[in-house]
């Protein structure tokens, strides 16, 4: 697992206190936006209302309107003028209220945002982040569980992340609004309002880098986002079989740093690779071929994957059987053992 390479913020809050990822993402833009006055919010309700989620409650408050902007419910044009704003110098970030609201603005980001320090032979950058919540689980209408992922992470130009905690939540975000690069930063929305202790003052990871969460000899589990959880809690009943999985964050889902995951993977000779998206061409795919090929003679068992399924996201009274859980994590880890 790569060292920790970013120094501490200084940011305005107190070490050592227990914070929700929602509120990790909000100390989070402050720290940026006091550090940096070309840092600026946008997006739909993010100013008076503070989002729909209150990530960004407060923020117009104390930063005022020209920095903080409610914008119209136009997403193309909320990143086609972040971008411009971009070009000038500033740091927008973009927030996209929920994840299936993204697709308006997908030319912008495909066609545009990707494009630009290459087509510009890098004399033009474009630090824009873009703020998605994602994947399902909180009961919602169509279109407000997508899990976008894989679309953006085959996209050569863009970084594309995902948070699984408040911590990372915190400094993962201050990392990709410092980027020279776009990044598209994808949030659990479900998990929210999960809890975990932030000492602002500590090291931590480098933006693109897994995480290895639990240590094992067993199984490896591979994952990211919302289903960090969900295999966190499938290992620590698979240790009451008397199993020992181990379970790395990816977190960066392009670029991928399966380093920590190659390694897990010639120790315990197998993988399971889980999220929520479809798993068809998908960044479970991804991981799955490249361990294959990287560790091929390590492997005891074939690299199994646990997705949700390829249909679209079904209504709420159908997502639970629809979202991998514990049991089916768990039954993969047994297939694997299996073999």
């Amino acid at each position: 697992m790569a060292a920790p390479t970013m120094e501490s913020t200084g940011s305005s809050t107190t070490p050592t206190q227990t914070i929700t990822i929602a509120k990790g993402l909000n100390q989070a833009l402050r720290s940026a936006m006091e550090r940096d006055p070309k840092v600026l919010v946008m997006g739909e309700d993010v100013g008076k209302l503070g989002g729909v989620f209150r990530v960004t409650d407060g923020l117009q408050k104390d930063f005022g309107e020209h920095r903080v902007l409610d914008t119209p419910l136009a997403e193309s044009g909320i990143i086609g003028t972040a971008i411009g704003l971009a070009m000038r110098g500033f740091r927008p970030v973009c927030e996209i209220q929920f994840d299936g609201f993204i697709f308006p603005g997908f030319d912008q980001i495909v066609s545009q945002l990707s494009k630009m320090h290459y087509r510009s032979q890098g004399k033009v950058k474009v630090p824009l982040v873009i703020r998605v919540p994602f994947g399902g689980g909180i009961g919602a209408v169509e279109h407000h569980s997508e899990s976008p992922e894989s679309l953006f992470a085959h996209v050569a130009g863009l970084k594309v992340v995902s948070c699984s905690n408040p911590v990372d939540a915190y400094w993962m975000l201050q990392q990709a609004i410092d980027s020279d690069d776009p990044v598209l930063f994808f949030e659990p929305k479900r998990r929210y309002w999960e809890k975990a202790e932030l000492d602002p003052t500590a090291e931590h990871l480098p933006l693109v880098s897994s995480a290895v969460l639990r240590t094992g000899s067993d199984v490896t589990v591979a994952t990211y986002g919302p289903m960090v959880k969900t295999c966190m809690d499938a290992a620590t009943a698979a240790e009451e079989d008397g199993n020992a999985v181990e379970v790395v964050d990816l977190r960066s889902l392009s670029p991928l740093d399966l380093g920590p995951v190659a390694e897990s993977v010639r120790r315990t000779g197998r993988l399971v690779v889980v999220s929520e998206s479809p798993s068809e061409s998908s960044v479970t795919s991804e991981v799955a071929t490249r361990i294959q090929q990287e560790c091929f003679y390590s492997l005891e068992a074939p690299v199994l994957r646990v997705n949700g399924f390829d249909t679209p996201y079904p209504p709420s009274k159908l997502e639970e059987g629809y979202l991998p859980d514990l049991d089916r994590v768990l039954d993969a880890v047994d297939r694997s053992l299996t073999y």
